[in-house]
Order: structure tokens, then C-alpha cells, then sequence
């Protein structure tokens, strides 16, 4: 998509912040200790941290982050719902944190939306010498038979091109860099996903998928013929059709060493 398109998926989100907090998923702890093990120090900074999903994960294994995030909408709910997290206003392209001051920089669904030309330099400028900058993105596992067939109703503006694990690979292998310039203060980047899973009810992964850019952008009828297709398909899967199930998922996470 071109620049103006992607500002405006990326800008989407404060609208539906609540359903966002709601309906999204946390990440497998399995994946941000892959994320944060080779860090030189403990401080981390969650960037693009929308309501706190990946914030959250990192409390729970006993991380003391700070949050940044853009969106009004988004970090107001964060605050709601970490009352106790240093979170802050401010963006990929601006941080407001001093030279050197973490030694992990992570993303959670986010990095995909930076401006890597502005963004790249500003968060090796962030990182401390040795420090790790990894993205993370949760995926639908797809190798599973109705969970395949849930991806072919979707629809990319629901299921898009990062959203399963074999996708996921190309789709991501450059974005820790940008094109020139700071390209040379970041080392060769590893990928590596993990189980994850989401509990869920055939409503509740439709409010689920309701919250992607690309649905969250949609014309309203356009919108509501997607999520019917989904919650038809839904209603046909013996996995789906009555009470709650676990939708199976990866953790996917990109990492990347500060030079």
C-alpha cells in the first residue's frame, strides 16, 4: 500500500480501542523470552504499544517496560487497564525516551506500520550498543484444516499477508531496517515463531477479525458482508459451531541486534 494508505490503516485503531482491548490476543510467553534472551541489560520499551496486549505479557514474566504509543484512543486504554506502567505519548519516528536508555525495543503487531526510514535511525538511537529491536506478530496457524478454510472466506482486509506463518517469513524479513542510512547499525535479522492460542466463540472471532485495519477502513456494508461470510462459515465447523474452542495461532517474532 502506498504511504497515505498506510497512514490511514494505521490510524484506524483508536476508534475501535475497547474492542481492540477486548477481543485481541496477548503473546506466547515462549516468544517474548526468545525476544529479550540475548538483551546486554533489563530494560525494555514496548513501541507502538496500542492498549497494552504485549505490555501486558511482559508484566507477567516480570518485566518492568515502558510503553509508547501514538493514538489518543489507544494509550488512554492502555492506562486504563496498566495503571501502574510508565506509558507515554509518542511514535517509532519520535521516541520520547534519551540516547542509549533501553536495551530491548519490541513491537507487538506495530512494526509493520513504522516509517523504517525515520523510525530505523530513531530507534538504534534509542538502543543501547548490543541491544535487541524484534517485532512480534500473532498469526492464525493455517496448517490446520478450518482454520485454512477460515482464511479463504476472509478475505485479506481480515486475514492479510503477515497473518499466517508461511506468509509471515517474506512478508517481514526487511522491515527491522530501513532502506539506507542507519541500515548499518543493525546486524542480520533471526525469525522464529511458537505455539500460541486464543480462546474464543464464533461472535468473539468475529469481533476479533472486526478489529483489523482492513476491516476497521471498510464501507459499512462492505464490513458487514465479510463478517457475515465469517460467521456463516463459522456456524458450518463442528470446531466453531457451538460454545467455546481455541483458535490455534503462532507467536512470530523477528530479531535483530543493535551493532
Amino acid at each position: 500500500m502506498d504511504q497515505d494508505e498506510r497512514l490511514r490503516h494505521a490510524s484506524s485503531f483508536g476508534a475501535a480501542a475497547n474492542a481492540y482491548a477486548e477481543h485481541r490476543p496477548d503473546y506466547a510467553q515462549a516468544a517474548v523470552r526468545w525476544a529479550l534472551e540475548p538483551a546486554p541489560g533489563p530494560r525494555v520499551l514496548d513501541l507502538g504499544a496500542g492498549t497494552g496486549k504485549l505490555t501486558a505479557t511482559l508484566i507477567a514474566l516480570g518485566v518492568d517496560a515502558v510503553a509508547v504509543e501514538p493514538d489518543p484512543a489507544m494509550l488512554a486504554e492502555l492506562r486504563r487497564s496498566l495503571p501502574t506502567v510508565d506509558a507515554r505519548s509518542g511514535s517509532a519516528e519520535a521516541i520520547p525516551l534519551p540516547d542509549a536508555s533501553v536495551d530491548v525495543v519490541l513491537a507487538g503487531n506495530a512494526m509493520h506500520w513504522f516509517d523504517m526510514a525515520l523510525a530505523g535511525p530513531e530507534i538504534a538511537r534509542v538502543l543501547a550498543p548490543g541491544g535487541i529491536l524484534a517485532g512480534l506478530w500473532n498469526v492464525v496457524d493455517d496448517r490446520v484444516g478450518w482454520v485454512a478454510g477460515l482464511v479463504r472466506v476472509s478475505g485479506s482486509a481480515a486475514i492479510g499477508p503477515r497473518d499466517t506463518p508461511a506468509t509471515w517469513r517474506p512478508e517481514t524479513a526487511d522491515m527491522h531496517l530501513p532502506k539506507a542510512g542507519a541500515a548499518a547499525r543493525f546486524g542480520s535479522p533471526e525469525q522464529a515463531d511458537f505455539p500460541h492460542g486464543q480462546r474464543r466463540t464464533a461472535e468473539s472471532l468475529v469481533a476479533t477479525l472486526g478489529t483489523r485495519a482492513g476491516m476497521l477502513v471498510m464501507p459499512d456494508s462492505e464490513r458487514e458482508a465479510t463478517l457475515g461470510r465469517i460467521r456463516a462459515f463459522l456456524a458450518t465447523r463442528a470446531e466453531t459451531a457451538d460454545g467455546e474452542f481455541t483458535l490455534p495461532m503462532r507467536t512470530a517474532v523477528l530479531r535483530v541486534r543493535r551493532l
